[in-house]
């Protein structure tokens, strides 16, 4: 799992029928600092997030999932939305 930050929303009146439903988020990704890590990056809601929440994501195959379906065209799911993070 990633850490990321919601930056943005995207709005698509056609999209691959397994995503009907779906929300989908642009989303930072950040490192332990929450330093910004490459660009931002499309990914499908399962976790109700909202903008500039921070969030856990999983990526790559694994992305579908979270989603009632065998197979879809994602490569980033947002899973977790965090409340706090505490670390030394």
């Amino acid at each position: 799992m990633y850490v990321a930050k919601v930056i943005g929303n995207v709005w698509a009146t056609k999209k691959y029928e397994a995503l009907h439903g779906s929300k989908m988020l642009i989303i930072q990704p950040l490192n332990g600092n929450y330093e910004h890590v490459g660009e931002p990056i499309v990914a499908i809601d399962t976790a109700g997030a909202g903008a500039g929440e921070y969030v856990l994501y999983i990526s790559a195959s694994e992305a579908v999932i979270p989603l009632p379906v065998d197979f879809a065209p994602v490569d980033a799911s947002i899973v977790g939305v965090i409340d706090s993070i505490y670390h030394d």
